[in-house]
């Protein structure tokens, strides 16, 4: 597919067949001397550029382009024919021809607003110093066994994609596939996300199309010294790749990201030997036992992100191979996590003490016995409205408070649960659904944010981090 002009949603093909169609069913209404020529203009624009579409790649946004096309290129082409054929051209009356026009317009219409409602993403370029590299690992915890299959010998195993500061890439480099390392996994993932999301799969086709702005296993970049580290766990149901944007663009400013698949939990997980997992989570309609099922899912992610961290410890010790040896700053380590992943970063810091800070994007506690414990966290929270569970600020207060560090709720205007990921770059942009900060400005107050409250925990720099975090929400603090 070629690449999308950002703004029109739609590739520069996409464009040329939508112009096309839209001359061909204008044709009638031009000067009698200029419209064969007009015609056959436009005839050929429609068909070279439809063929290079259906080489590279049709979407179904550009299904309506094509049948209203369709419907005028006979009323077009009709009147040349007459007029080869030596017959005089007639054209139908103005007041006949009107409402044909008006149809066939109508459905042209219909291609560029189904491309911006659910377009290919465009990912925003990262902002910082350093280009950004990515790679994925899989990992096996030996010590683990998996709970979700009945095989005695079967070893818990994650999958990890890295994001880190590189170096620059020649030009013309193939950027990352989105979703995936390759297209047919992107695929197989996005059509996980649709089935489990409840989506018709062809609606967000373009997601797989799509490709962010790091490249896979670029070289290191030389400067940066060691890098401060964040983990990631996705939201119920999530991929690693989910927040994508955010990653970019704190590996863009000096830090490595790790995202976690999480088998039997994330939609789709697809392994190194070529195997899928897809999700086993499936609501049961009981509450009380789909919460039970979340403290538990929550546990397991809680000890897969500690497992990651310790491999990491490996991979910058030179114990497992890779281009981080050396790298990785273990000693500086956050935590964090989009809804059920924001509940598994705060319980797996309570439990392990190597996490230096965690950020909860808008994820309700689900440690059934917190305690106390050392770490800083920045909770990002969507608006209250009367849908939200009465339940979700109480807890989140009472978790932030048992912290012994100053920590931080920031309640984002406009945002909404999705708001915290890539959604708002590829859904349509419902308020109630991806929130109304638009497409834009989401995923950079996301990165904001949670770059500020990274620089001054792990990096330790100076300024009133509070000042900073409120010129973008309602932000409380909670005090020690």
């Amino acid at each position: 597919m070629t690449e999308i002009i950002t703004g029109l949603h739609m590739s520069p093909p996409e464009c040329l067949v939508l112009l096309g169609a839209t001359v061909i069913v204008g044709a009638r209404w031009t000067a009698p001397a200029a419209r064969p020529h007009v015609t056959i203009a436009a005839v050929t624009l429609f068909t070279l550029s439809a063929i290079v579409l259906s080489v590279v790649g049709l979407r179904w946004q550009m299904l309506p382009v094509l049948a209203g096309a369709a419907f005028a290129l006979p009323f077009a082409l009709s009147p040349l024919l007459r007029h080869r054929g030596g017959r005089p051209a007639r054209r139908a009356r103005w007041w006949l021809a009107l409402p044909g026009t008006v149809a066939c317009l109508g459905l042209i219409a219909m291609s560029p607003v189904a491309a911006w409602a659910f377009p290919v993403p465009v990912f925003p370029a990262p902002s910082g110093d350093f280009a950004v590299g990515t790679r994925v690992v899989q990992w096996t915890d030996p010590l683990r066994h998996e709970t979700a299959t009945s095989d005695p010998r079967d070893r818990r195993t994650v999958v990890v994609q890295l994001w880190y500061p590189a170096k620059r890439s020649p030009a013309g480099a193939q950027r990352a596939q989105y979703l995936g390392r390759t297209q047919s996994e992107a695929r197989i993932v996005s059509d996980a996300l649709a089935r489990y999301t409840g989506l018709p799969g062809f609606l967000v086709d373009g997601v797989p199309r799509a490709h962010s702005h790091a490249v896979f296993d670029a070289p290191v970049a030389d400067g940066g010294g060691r890098f401060p580290v964040v983990l990631f766990s996705p939201g119920l149901g999530g991929v690693r790749t989910q927040n994508t944007a955010w990653a970019e663009e704190l590996a863009s400013h000096g830090y490595a990201v790790v995202a976690f698949d999480h088998p039997y939990d994330s939609a789709a997980v697809v392994l190194a030997d070529g195997r899928t997992i897809n999700t086993r989570i499936t609501p049961t309609g009981n509450d009380d036992e789909d919460d039970r099922r979340a403290v538990e899912t929550t546990r397991i992610r809680a000890a897969d992100l500690s497992f990651g961290l310790t491999q990491l410890g490996r991979l910058d010790r030179g114990e497992i191979p890779g281009p981080l040896t050396g790298r990785l700053d273990t000693g500086r380590v956050a935590v964090t996590g989009h809804s059920l992943g924001g509940a598994a970063a705060l319980q797996a810091a309570r439990q392990d003490r190597r996490f230096a800070a965690v950020i909860d994007l808008d994820g309700y506690p689900r440690d059934p016995g917190p305690t106390s414990y050392p770490q800083p966290v920045l909770g990002l929270t969507q608006a209250v409205t009367p849908e939200t569970d009465p339940r979700y600020l109480p807890r989140l207060t009472k978790v932030l408070g048992l912290s012994t560090a100053t920590s931080y709720r920031l309640t984002v205007p406009g945002a909404a649960h999705l708001t915290f990921m890539d959604a708002p770059l590829y859904l349509p942009p419902v308020p109630s659904m991806v929130g109304s900060l638009g497409r834009t400005e989401s995923p950079r107050v996301v990165a904001a944010t949670t770059r500020a409250f990274l620089d001054s925990t792990l990096r330790g720099e100076p300024g009133p981090l509070a000042d900073v975090l409120s010129a973008y929400g309602d932000l409380g603090v909670h005090h020690p």
